[in-house]
């Protein structure tokens, strides 16, 4: 049986070199592939592969001194959905371009939001109402697809562009507000939040587990509406056979969560294309410029 894991630790890593060669003979042997990136903040990796090789491997993280006692999220696949294994040294496990600010200790990364449960959150909401306000932590492209309700969705098309965004005076208004981040499996969070109250934000929080663990636990009888976007072959995930698209195809304007590589190779962005529209593969501007050629 084909299984998934994501999975991340903030924690000091004295020598990501030796850790990712660790990690690349680890994979290796249990045939697995996917990606990891290793950093003197942490890990953060998404690997498939056979259920006991994930399991074996998830014995051996947990026979290591820093990476014991991690929280792995789990999910289906019919299918082998990474090409190959890439494990990678970087500066940060996000880039948002800030890595000398994030800091960690063997408790995760240092003054960042408060973690809230799924339960929690509904009670935080119940508590405070409609002056709790959403924070979209991923991409803009991911949020077209799914995302809670009444969310503010910031105007990224990647992780660097967060900062830019957060010393803007786009966000004054709710820097006084009880706000939440959100991401899909709660790694971004991790140090979004942190940038976010370094940079005046009184009363930040972060779903624990990210959109992942709380659809495990609301399905799509809470506050998420949509799919999830993944990073890997399969593309997007959804909680429940009740789960709907909230995505627009570029060329008919029909409902879809469907992403697919625009044609031109001088583009190649992700477009949403439904599945009438299927023989379409190119996005609505070089559509335009073909038209018009």
């Amino acid at each position: 049986m084909q299984k998934v894991i994501l999975y991340y630790k903030f924690t000091p890593v004295a020598d990501p070199s030796m850790t990712m060669r660790w990690q690349k003979e680890l994979c290796t042997r249990l045939n697995l592939k996917g990606r990891i990136i290793v950093s003197v903040h942490g890990i953060n990796g998404t690997l498939g592969g056979n259920i006991e090789d994930l399991r074996e491997y998830k014995r051996e993280m947990n026979r290591s001194v820093i990476f014991k006692n991690i929280t792995y999220k789990w999910s289906d696949t019919t299918e082998d959905p990474f090409p190959r294994l890439s494990v990678k040294v970087k500066d940060e496990l996000v880039a948002f371009g800030a890595p000398d600010e994030i800091k960690v200790d063997a408790h995760g990364v240092i003054g960042g939001g408060k973690h809230l449960k799924p339960e929690a959150l509904h009670k935080l909401l119940e508590e405070k109402g409609d002056e709790v306000v959403f924070f979209d932590g991923r991409n803009a492209y991911e949020a077209e697809v799914g995302k809670f309700k009444g969310a503010i969705v910031p105007n990224t098309k990647t992780s660097r562009d967060f900062l830019p965004e957060l010393e803007s005076n786009k966000y004054d208004d709710i820097k006084d507000k009880p706000v939440v981040t959100y991401c899909t499996g709660g790694i971004r969070c991790e140090a979004l939040s942190a940038l976010m109250k370094n940079r005046g934000f009184k009363e930040v929080y972060q779903i624990d587990g990210g959109i992942v663990k709380y659809g495990e636990t609301y399905g799509d009888e809470g506050l998420w509406e949509g799919s999830l976007h993944i990073f890997d072959d399969r593309m997007s995930h959804r909680f429940s056979e009740t789960s709907k698209d909230i995505g627009s195809c570029v060329h008919c304007k029909g409902k879809t969560s469907r992403y697919i590589n625009c044609a031109d190779m001088s583009c190649n962005r992700l477009v949403l294309v439904c599945n009438s529209c299927e023989q379409q593969t190119y996005c609505k501007g070089c559509t335009v410029a073909m038209q018009t050629a």
